[in-house]
């Protein structure tokens, strides 16, 4: 299998974790006899000090003609003074609408080594396997007009969907439930916005498509409080751009740490990869981070991008058997650190990178 990996790798602690990620996927390719390559262009802050802009025409030129984009991540408090449209977040706004994709996969599961790290009680959170599908190139962050009139102090964006928009997305949910536990949950404001009024019709007509999926819909208040008190009862998640924003963030105390979520974003001309997690200025370099989110990233890149899922199941499991064995980072390491060893962000990758080779030997031999 042959795959051209754009690396983003971005701002803050975006290189370090890409480049644990980046590492595991080069030692999957050794084992596997496959031919990954990648390529490293500049996104957001870094690109506006050394480009002048937050997407170079480079990067989303290599961006168009690979397999996939892994994207570490982006933000820094310096440029918080430059308008919205000039930001590093700007950047990664671009790139999404321009690669195309509009499923946005965030994929939130319980690990039990890590419930005393969740706010949550360990019979809430066991066994909770949620998969967010989050509508990515609409609603709010997309909607026109928008303006903040600082004269007259007053600021408005719009939040816009038409039924195609939301039929794609909502068929992709449906498929992805499919081949899971066969239960859809759709997230709206219905009882107060039109738009979503709009998003839970068309979700009704899609879901005639899809007789063997189970249906159901909740306001997005009621979600957020249900997530926290019977995760178990979902499957797949379908929201709007905005909410599924929120809603996927909320659902790390399931996970332990925002630092364990992976994301992978389909349906355009090139998939999007990228760890949910911001760039954390404040302990870049420090190497601290966690890059289990971005290792666990690349699966998704092996699962969505190359079709290799005992590749992608082989990083996952992985990850898992690290944490049994008692291996963290600074950030999973909270309350009673007994029998636990803390690790950098490299020693972490590393210790991933030789189990998932273990594994993989194991398999071939």
């Amino acid at each position: 299998m042959h795959l051209n990996i754009l690396v983003t790798a971005g701002d803050g602690i975006g290189p370090e974790v890409t480049g644990e990620a980046v590492s595991v996927l080069k030692e999957i390719a050794v084992q596997g006899g496959h031919d990954f390559s990648f390529t490293e262009k500049r996104i957001g802050g870094v690109a506006i000090v050394l480009d002048g802009t937050p997407l170079p025409k480079d990067t989303l030129d290599a961006a168009l003609a690979s397999d996939a984009v892994l994207l570490g991540a982006v933000g820094g408090n310096e440029f918080n003074a430059l308008p919205p449209d000039k930001r590093p977040e700007a950047g990664l706004l671009q790139i999404r609408a321009a690669l195309g994709g509009f499923a946005n996969l965030r994929p939130a599961f319980a690990f039990k080594e890590l419930a005393v790290n969740s706010p949550l009680r360990p019979e809430i959170v066991d066994g909770a396997d949620i998969l967010f599908v989050r509508e990515l190139l609409g609603g709010l962050y997309f909607g026109q007009p928008r303006a903040w009139d600082k004269a007259k102090n007053t600021a408005f964006n719009t939040m816009v969907y038409t039924r195609a928009e939301v039929a794609r997305v909502a068929r992709i949910a449906f498929q992805l439930a499919q081949k899971r536990r066969r239960k859809l949950t759709s997230v709206d404001k219905a009882n107060v916005l039109e738009v979503s009024q709009l998003w839970r019709a068309t979700v009704n007509e899609v879901a005639k498509e899809f007789p063997d999926v189970t249906v159901e819909h909740q306001y997005v208040d009621a979600m957020a409080m249900h997530l926290m008190n019977q995760p178990r009862n979902y499957d797949v998640v379908l929201t709007e751009n905005l909410f599924g924003d929120i809603l996927s963030d909320e659902s790390a105390v399931i996970t332990g740490s925002l630092g364990m979520l992976p994301s992978a974003t389909i349906g355009g001309k090139v998939n999007l990869y990228e760890p949910v997690h911001g760039s954390a200025p404040d302990i870049a370099g420090r190497g601290l981070a966690n890059p289990l989110g971005a290792i666990l990233t690349g699966a998704l890149i092996l699962r969505y991008s190359g079709g290799l899922e005992a590749e992608a199941a082989a990083i996952e499991a992985s990850v898992r058997k690290v944490l049994e064995q008692g291996f963290r980072t600074p950030d999973l390491a909270r309350g009673n650190k007994e029998g636990l060893t803390v690790l950098s962000t490299k020693d972490m990758g590393a210790k991933v990178r030789g189990t998932v080779k273990e594994q993989l030997l194991a398999v071939s031999s």
